[in-house]
């Protein structure tokens, strides 16, 4: 029954955390939990441990919280919002139902739940239970009433729970060693090697013969038949077109001959007859041609524009004349001259064209010539070529079959000397397998001896930071006042260049003061002394006309006298 504490820990923790405080009443939840048809399922003494727990937790909810919460204040970075309702209980159970279960059931508890966690939970609960907790609890409940019931009986279990605490710690320091896995030892066991075979010397390869090239075709060399005529008749139409341009050139086109001959003359004058016989119509009705010498005796009526433009006509006329009798008497010549040298310049240029153009035929000829040269000396080139091509690879064949000869003499002597050595091999291996063996059996003893003192440091290492980290935490547990002493001569240290301190501050406000107290004192005075003085000018004022009255009225008295 002890071991099934733990499941009914879970179960109250899953129903701790359905419970909401301020929509749920505390009755109508645990009726509601009562028929969860889990819990129905249980024995009446688990179900009724389960409400119990649940409705103490509920009801105590001010006591658990002031250790919950500063709990979670302090390693909150460790801890999520579901682990609340744990510490909620396991805080419930070791303040109030600790005598009930005992330490067995307790720590069935503790141990179901996350080790880690609850050991942290536990260290700070006892640690801080007659500090601060205490204090906090005496402000809820009397302080008699809270020794009495809660501390003192947890005083009681502190030496049992410091049991249950270095467990808990060794528990954790197990679990997080890395086990390493066991490590098979090596087994020397014998070689079992069978006598090779000798080789046998290998059979010499057969050096390939080549092959006969076929000679060289007489056409390489020498030019086809088709090129021979192509060029007679290059040669024959070169001639012929020669003959031709002479010719043309030397006679006169007849396509453009003005002239005419006689039997053209008299065809035409015979087609015109003819044609003019056809037009003669009623020829006894018409009269004589009329005479073309015959002038018109009407004159002709001209306009003013008309008569001014003949008359501009003729003025041109006479200038152009003028012009033209001046360049004669200057020196200028008849177009007759200058026709006769433009013709001569026309065959001088026809005569320069038909030798430009027997010079290109001449080029032509001649870069043909020069190209059939130079495939000549290539392919002269070509065949020396392949001569020493033929000379360089007989020459690569007999360094080939050489160092074939070279290298089968090495394979010899290397046969020779690898069935030499077979014959020391088996006394050579005993002699290293006994030196392994050695080597493997001192490696083995060192390693071992080094893997124990690592586990001792480890732990050594590990048992001196549980003891650093449970004196921190205790020592983190304790509250701390913060006082601080203000000293007013000092400044505040920012290095600004009017930072001064609350007393040079307070000193220079009073002299400030008094400053401002003398100089409204000064202008009070200034002001009344203003006021004294116009004061006394208005009365000097005053006397003086009182004077003049006085000297006017005793005129005035003098007169009447």
């Amino acid at each position: 029954m002890a071991s099934s504490y733990g499941s009914l820990a879970k179960e109250a923790i899953v129903l701790l955390d359905r419970f909401r405080a301020g929509r749920q009443c505390l009755d109508d939840f645990m009726e509601e939990a009562s028929k969860d048809l889990q819990l129905q399922n249980m024995d009446t003494v688990h179900q009724k441990f389960i409400l119990d727990v649940v409705s103490g937790c509920i009801e105590q909810t001010k006591l658990l919280d002031v250790v919950v919460n500063v709990f979670y204040g302090q390693n909150g970075r460790c801890l999520s919002r579901g682990d609340r309702s744990q510490l909620v209980i396991i805080c419930y159970l070791a303040t109030f139902s600790l005598d009930d279960l005992g330490l067995q059931r307790f720590s069935n508890i503790i141990k179901s739940l996350d080790i880690k966690k609850m050991h942290t939970f536990l260290t700070f609960f006892f640690t801080n239970l007659t500090t601060w907790i205490q204090d906090e609890w005496n402000n809820i409940y009397e302080a008699a009433y809270v020794e009495k019931l809660w501390v003192g009986p947890l005083l009681r279990w502190r030496p049992e729970m410091d049991i249950l605490l270095d467990q808990l710690a060794v528990k954790i320091s197990h679990g997080t060693q890395v086990k390493k896995a066991h490590i098979k030892r090596t087994e020397p066991q014998e070689f079992s090697l069978t006598k090779p075979k000798p080789r046998p010397l290998p059979v010499p390869e057969v050096i390939p013969l080549q092959e006969k090239s076929k000679p060289v075709p007489d056409s390489t060399y020498k030019a086809p038949k088709e090129m021979q005529m192509i060029e007679e008749i290059k040669q024959k139409n070169l001639q012929k077109t020669e003959e031709l341009l002479y010719e043309a050139n030397m006679k006169q086109f007849r396509c453009v001959n003005p002239q005419k001959s006689e039997h053209t003359k008299r065809a035409m004058s015979q087609i015109k007859e003819g044609l003019d016989s056809k037009l003669k119509f009623n020829s006894f009705h018409s009269s004589e041609n009329p005479s073309s010498n015959k002038t018109n005796s009407w004159p002709i009526k001209l306009n003013s524009a008309a008569i001014l433009r003949q008359g501009a006509l003729y003025d041109r006329q006479v200038e152009e004349e003028l012009q033209r009798m001046e360049r004669l008497v200057e020196g200028a010549r008849e177009p007759s001259s200058f026709l006769q040298w433009q013709k001569e310049m026309r065959e001088r240029d026809l005569q320069e064209e038909l030798a430009k153009i027997e010079r290109r035929h001449l080029e032509g000829r001649i870069s043909y010539e020069e190209a059939a040269m130079a495939r000549t000396r290539i392919m002269e080139r070509n065949q020396k070529a392949a001569q020493l091509k033929k000379e360089e690879r007989a020459q690569l064949m007999r360094s080939y079959a050489e160092k074939r000869m070279q290298e089968e003499k090495e394979i010899r002597d290397l046969v020779q000397q690898v069935a030499e050595g077979h014959k020391n091999s088996k006394a050579a291996k005993e002699r290293i397998q006994k030196f392994k063996q050695s080597i493997v059996k001192e490696v083995s003893e060192q390693r071992q001896e080094l893997l124990r003192q690592a586990l001792e440091e480890a732990q050594a290492e590990l048992s001196r930071k549980f003891e650093i980290i449970r004196e921190i935490r205790a020592i983190q547990s304790l509250p701390h006042r913060r006082v601080r002493n203000f000293d007013d001569t000092e400044t505040a240290g920012h290095e600004l260049l009017g930072e001064m301190s609350l007393v040079e501050l307070k000193e220079r406000l009073a002299l400030l003061g008094e400053a401002q107290q003398t100089e409204q004192q000064e202008k009070r005075e200034h002001i009344l002394e203003e006021k004294q003085n116009k004061k006394q000018l208005l009365l000097e004022q005053l006397d003086t006309i009182e004077l003049h009255r006085r000297a006017l009225a005793q005129a005035a008295a003098i007169r009447k006298a």
